[in-house]
């Protein structure tokens, strides 16, 4: 056949494409602080990131203690991502004991942080994840550093992008569209501690909660007999547990206002991948389903 020296030379050539490509092809090791944010650079980086998350499903990113292996994870890593703001107040001690060389991305530079008072002291709102429109300045530093890190598949990481923007999007119109029918005097929720800033500015809806901005705070006797006069005087009808955190305080104030169980939300964690809230943008709307729920009984 005379075609037979052709077809081996091409085959060979083909072969030969194909492990250059596969060569050529970057993987980027990447280390995220908490699960939430591990989802979403996952989101941006498809198929040209192996992410890590630090804290895992169901964890408390406030009250953190990082491990041998999460001190080797990171040292190992090509680039780490964090929210900042003050949600990852271990991260600097693990950087200095893991030896990590390179500078953390602050995903969250950029967004309009939501201030509160507590005691005295004035502190910013790291919980900015709670709200889509934040996550779009996430999306943004995301592609922007994983572009840099890896410019070969910058175009990858623009599409992936330019998706999840739309996505997001979508997640913003579906809770708008959700908690629109509630009247506006029934949109208030007893929570364990002010995770939820963001979300209730959003769309409109008031939480109480006896904890300030990190479950590592305490509220005094006082503090939560305040609470518990407001639960009553604003008729607050349901209260929520988080799945990261102690449930018995916001309990015990259920208990003494009448308030009923509504669920668990995920405030700053994702769910286990057989649980109802694996990504974020299901645990979007996981929480947004299950508040509306909770909200629409109160005005029959």
């Amino acid at each position: 056949m005379k075609d037979a020296p052709f077809r081996i030379a091409f085959s060979a050539l083909m072969i030969w494409g194909a492990m250059a490509t596969s060569a050529s092809a970057k993987t980027l090791n990447i280390v995220a602080s908490f699960s939430v944010l591990a989802d979403v650079v996952q989101q941006v980086g498809g198929s040209h990131v192996q992410v890590k998350s630090l804290v895992g499903p169901n964890g408390d990113p406030h009250q953190f203690e990082p491990s041998p292996d999460d001190a080797r994870n990171l040292k190992d890593a090509d680039l780490a991502f964090i929210s900042g703001e003050g949600l990852e107040r271990w991260f600097e001690k693990l950087v200095t004991a893991s030896g990590y060389q390179g500078t953390p991305v602050i995903v969250s530079t950029g967004i309009k942080l939501r201030e509160r008072q507590r005691k005295g002291q004035i502190s910013d709102d790291p919980h900015v994840w709670n709200s889509p429109l934040n996550v779009l300045v996430w999306v943004a530093n995301i592609e922007k550093a994983l572009s840099a890190a890896d410019p070969e598949d910058a175009d990858d990481f623009r599409v992936n992008a330019a998706r999840y923007i739309r996505e997001l999007r979508d997640l913003d119109a579906y809770a708008h569209a959700r908690i629109a029918p509630v009247p506006a005097q029934q949109r208030k929720i007893l929570t364990s501690h002010d995770a939820f800033g963001y979300l209730g500015r959003d769309y409109g809806i008031t939480f109480l909660s006896p904890l300030g901005l990190s479950t590592e705070t305490e509220a005094s006797a006082s503090e939560v007999a305040r609470l518990i006069d407001q639960v009553k005087a604003e008729r607050v009808k349901f209260y929520f547990i988080e799945t990261s955190n102690d449930p018995r305080l916001v309990q015990q104030i259920a208990n003494a206002t009448g308030a009923q169980p509504g669920g668990k939300l995920y405030a700053e964690a994702l769910s286990r991948p057989d649980g109802p809230a694996p990504t974020y943008a299901r645990m979007f709307r996981y929480n947004i389903d299950l508040l509306a729920k909770a909200m629409v009984p109160a005005s029959n």
